[in-house]
Parts: C-alpha cells; structure tokens; sequence
C-alpha cells in the first residue's frame, strides 16, 4: 500500500519543474505576456523567442497546476486563476524590486534600464545634455530613449515613463509637472516688409501661415500680457506639419508666420533672421510633465530620473518654472 501510494504520488508530480527553477523569472514571462498582449510581444520586449516564452508559460501552469491562459489562434483570455495568478505576480515582482533596490543600495546608485519616450524636437537636442550628465553619474544605469510626439502605451511598448507637452494627459497615470514651453509668433523681416504695421492680434489673419497642427490647426488666440485680454482669429495654412522642427524650417523659407516653441528659435531671432510679432500679446504656454503610470513601487533609476527631470526642466533655455508642482489626475 505504501509503495503504490508513493507511486501515485510521484506520477502526479512528474510534470511538475524542479526546485531549481527560477519562479521570479516565470512570474515576471506571465505579467509580460498579459501587459504587452501576446507571447510574441512579450519575447520581442523580454528579448527571447516565443518558444521560450511559451515554455516558461507552460512550466508555470504546471508548478501551479492551474491553466492561467485560454488561446486561440487570435485571441487570449485569462481564467479566474490566471487572473489571481497575474495579480499576486504583479505585487511579488514589486516586492522583489524593492528589496533588491534596499539590498543593493539602488537608492543612491540606480541600476538595470530606464526606457524613456521623448518629444522629437526636445528630445535630440535640449534634453541631451543633462541626460549625458544623468548617465555619467550613474554608470550601473542605462537608458532607451524613444523619440515619438504620441501619446505613449507604457505596457504595449515597454515604456517606464514619458516627458508628455501640452495639455491633453491620461487621467489613468501619473503626471507631474516639470516646466512650461513658452511659445511666441514668428516670421522672417523679408515677409513682413510686405505685411507692415502690425499693431494688433486681429491684422495677424491676413498673413500667410504655418502651422504646428499638434497643437494649433484654424484659429490662434493671443492674451494681451497686461489686460488679459483675449484675441482670436482663424487662419487658413499654407502648411500644417506635426513637426516642430518643419514649422521652424518652413518659417525660416518665408512661407508664413507660425508658432513656435520659444526655445527653438533663440538663436533665430538673435541674428535677425526671424522676428517676434507682437511681444506684448502673448500665446498661451504649453505644460510639460513625466507621465508614468500607477504601480505599487517605482525604482530608483525612475526616481532618480524624476528627481533630474524637475531639477532641469526650468532651467533650460527658453523653458519657464511651474509653480506649485502638483500631480495631475490626483
């Protein structure tokens, strides 16, 4: 009776992985495969291939003998005990990173890799350099640095956080305000010898124009700096562009007045080649924030990486400080 009852045990627990099996790992291949949608997504972000993927799916169904996925050939689900599964994954992970951050002193040398989406224009050129400062002081850390003016899909794309412009955020995340980009009206001295004695916001409609259609497509408003009071009036684009850079360039050819990112064209209006019309109406200033979304724990590098954001962000040419930092969507 025993020996059968040793047996019967044993041939139940044949499929079952050894003890030497990496559990962390498992749990850490499931939450990819639930957040990024499909296995195939998950071994592109987890750099393996799929069949690994899908062996460490299957080992983790057996070391739980629970199915925690339903698959077809375009679709996944999963069941009641995939669901408790991914929720306890989700908060052992978390709980893991915080450790080995304690452990490992991360809180003043930040390890692993930051993935970071940026703006196109900010993110190759007003961003590089106290990013480079950023790396040099924390050698154990890297950094993936995306250029995408989109809004980002941190779960889908593997992204830790974004520097988000401009208004619109997710109220689901978390957003905090870094600094805000000054914009202002410009055109070249060549087209405004043929559109002389501007005084007012209304005589901007007659120009030709460039726009920057993420943030303005038909009408523009400007706020007189003094009065407050408001001024809009509706265009009609020789060009629309989502490219900061484009309006710029397009401006500088003398297609139209556009506007533009103050920090942009500094050294523009420097050596004359483009001028500010109306100085004293001014455009409303767009909000810059780090998006990230909600988690139980953030990792240093994440931390860090805020901490530089904030300190750096209002004292980059052309950007202005944010008073009373709060977080959005709280």
């Amino acid at each position: 009776m025993i020996k059968q009852l040793y047996v019967s045990r044993m041939t139940r627990r044949k499929n079952v992985p050894s003890e030497r099996i990496d559990r962390l790992e498992l749990m850490h291949t499931f939450v990819r495969i639930i957040e990024s949608g499909s296995l195939s997504a998950a071994a592109l972000q987890l750099g393996t291939t799929q069949a690994t993927v899908s062996r460490r799916l299957k080992t983790l169904e057996d070391l739980l003998g629970a199915r925690l996925l339903l698959r077809t050939t375009h679709a996944m689900k999963l069941t009641d005990d995939g669901e408790r599964c991914y929720q306890h994954a989700r908060g052992i992970i978390g709980n893991w990173a915080a450790l080995e951050d304690e452990l490992k002193n991360a809180e003043d040398d930040p390890v692993g890799i930051l993935r970071v989406r940026a703006p196109h224009a900010f993110g190759q050129d007003q961003l590089i350099a106290p990013l480079t400062s950023f790396l040099n002081h924390h050698p154990k850390l890297a950094i993936e640095w995306t250029l995408n003016d989109k809004s980002p899909d941190f779960i889908g794309e593997n992204i830790d956080c974004a520097i988000h412009v401009g208004p619109d955020i997710d109220p689901t995340c978390i957003a905090v305000p870094l600094a805000e980009v000054p914009r202002i009206v410009v055109a070249t001295p060549e087209l405004l010898n043929h559109h002389p004695d501007m005084t007012h916001p209304s005589q901007l409609a007659s120009l030709p124009w460039v726009a920057l259609s993420t943030f303005y497509r038909r009408e523009v408003t400007l706020t007189h700096g003094q009065t407050r009071e408001p001024v809009s009036f509706t265009i009609s684009p020789r060009l629309s562009s989502d490219s900061l850079y484009a309006v710029r360039r397009t401006v500088l050819n003398g297609i139209g007045a556009g506007i533009v990112s103050a920090w942009v064209v500094l050294e523009d209006l420097a050596q004359g080649r483009l001028v500010h019309l109306l100085p004293e109406w001014q455009v409303s200033p767009l909000p810059m924030y780090l998006v990230y979304p909600y988690a139980r724990y953030y990792p240093a590098r994440l931390r860090k990486f805020l901490s530089l954001m904030r300190e750096a962000m209002p004292e980059l040419a052309g950007m202005r400080r944010i008073e009373g930092n709060k977080k959005a969507g709280q």
